[in-house]
């Protein structure tokens, strides 16, 4: 990883200076403890982040087996950056647990702040309660949307479809974002539909479609720091199921906008959740109409600046 070299940063922080020295500004706000590492300046900092470094290290694939060198190169961005900042922003409990324990931060100089939906209009709320209404009891529809179709789960959304449909209950899965890695031919209840293109306009509108029609938004990932896609996945009322690793915990409270399963459950646990949630027409409609409530309150970006906002106000 060349990019996590002193070198490498130093020569960042250098770019960055020029850039920074050609406006006013009262805060530097960034995402990314690399980017403030090695830079001097008067301003004070503060970070909103999903994970500091070390909560990635042996979690995603791609930070698994790294050399000491490497791992200490991270670890050295992250207490150079957290040092220069007044307040620490987390997008999850996790997040903010891992940064407090690695690098003895003080509690008070740590926020969480759940990040909000990614949405390129806001939702018509009128629109979506009519589509929650418009919800038949079967067939069941899930929806799995994600690039990573190993370390997001893929075969356990499909191996819940499978069993749903073996006991005899209707049930559709729609795959978006990749292929799917199976070595049988996958069931006509599937519908894989490749990656899509939010910029778009056909892509955007299917998708809207997707998440319009699905009574469960399925995402058992492996390893997740955060995942905007489950605060999508609420803003079109559509409850989420996925794992308790990472950040996820902190979007999704069990039995409010979704579910959230150990990595060790079994299919069937996924299973008797669904069929309870849509045992009556009423049931589901409550879960979905509060799953709504949870983008409105927490999961949106209006709410979420807010929180920032007030506290950089309070502490510079």
């Amino acid at each position: 990883m060349p990019w996590t070299e002193e070198v490498f940063n130093r020569e960042y922080a250098r770019q960055f200076q020029e850039k920074l020295d050609r406006v006013d500004v009262d805060i530097v706000l960034t995402s990314d403890s690399n980017l403030i590492a090695y830079l001097d300046r008067s301003n004070p900092f503060a970070i909103w982040t999903d994970t500091p470094y070390a909560g990635l290290i042996d979690f995603y694939p791609s930070y698994q087996n790294l050399c000491s060198e490497t791992q200490q190169q991270l670890y050295n961005l992250d207490r150079l950056a957290f040092q220069k900042c007044r307040s620490i922003f987390f997008a999850s409990d996790w997040a903010a647990n891992i940064a407090i324990e690695t690098y003895q931060l003080s509690p008070t100089k740590v926020h969480v702040v759940p990040f909000g939906a990614n949405l390129d209009r806001e939702p018509d709320f009128e629109t979506i309660e009519r589509q929650i209404q418009s919800r038949s009891q079967t067939p069941y529809k899930l929806l799995f949307l994600g690039v990573d179709w190993v370390r997001k789960g893929g075969n356990i959304a499909l191996e819940v479809a499978k069993a749903l449909n073996r006991e005899g209950i209707p049930t559709e899965l729609s795959i978006a974002g990749c292929q799917p890695i199976t070595d049988e031919p996958l069931p006509d209840f599937v519908n894989c539909l490749g990656f899509l293109d939010r910029t778009k306009p056909n892509d955007r509108q299917l998708l809207d479609r997707l998440f319009a029609e699905a009574h469960f938004f399925i995402l058992p990932s492996q390893a997740e720091c955060y995942g905007h896609v489950f605060c999508e996945a609420n803003a079109s009322g559509v409850p989420c199921l996925a794992t308790r690793v990472g950040g996820i915990p902190t979007i999704i409270r069990d039995g409010v906008n979704g579910k959230t399963f150990s990595l060790n459950a079994s299919i069937s646990d996924y299973c008797e959740f669904i069929c309870e949630a849509l045992s009556t027409l009423d049931r589901y409609q409550a879960l979905a109409f509060s799953s709504v409530r949870e983008y409105q309150i927490r999961l949106n970006w209006s709410i979420a600046a807010q929180q920032v906002r007030d506290i950089l106000r309070e502490q510079h």
